[in-house]
């Protein structure tokens, strides 16, 4: 399966010039070969693209990746007054080593850079394996 965790940390900023791997960002997403999003799987199980946001000093937020007309966003809450909007990840790869650009809900441009890229287990897979869903 293409589903990756992908971890974007904050990268440098006036405030933070060495970044920050305590304002991070962790997105399940599935990923083709050339690290762009595989539209068709995401549209195939849409709640497997989940979104975390653990900032330093801020309670966790949990929410989901979407598409809409205009872009991507982050999603925590119904309707768009906390969406977070991610800049051209239609044709910008998520690698470990690229930066992407977040603007949060009060509209900060935020630089992230994209620490780690790893596999996610198929849920699936694991549900045959066992018997039964894994409880974490």
């Amino acid at each position: 399966m293409n589903w990756k965790s992908i971890r974007l940390e904050l990268a440098r900023t006036e405030e933070y010039p060495q970044g920050s791997p305590r304002h991070v960002y962790i997105l399940h997403l599935p990923l083709l070969p050339d690290d762009l999003i595989d539209e068709p799987a995401l549209s195939a199980q849409p709640e497997r693209a989940t979104a975390h946001r653990y900032w330093e000093n801020e309670r966790t937020r949990s929410g989901y990746v979407i598409k809409t007309p205009r872009s991507w966003v982050l999603s925590y809450e119904r309707g768009e007054d906390d969406d977070e909007v991610l800049f051209h990840l239609e044709t910008h790869p998520l690698r470990a080593g690229e930066y992407v650009t977040i603007i949060d809900a009060e509209e900060e441009r935020l630089p992230m850079r994209v620490a780690s890229v790893q596999e996610l287990e198929d849920p699936s897979e694991s549900t045959a394996q066992s018997g039964s869903p894994e409880v974490s």
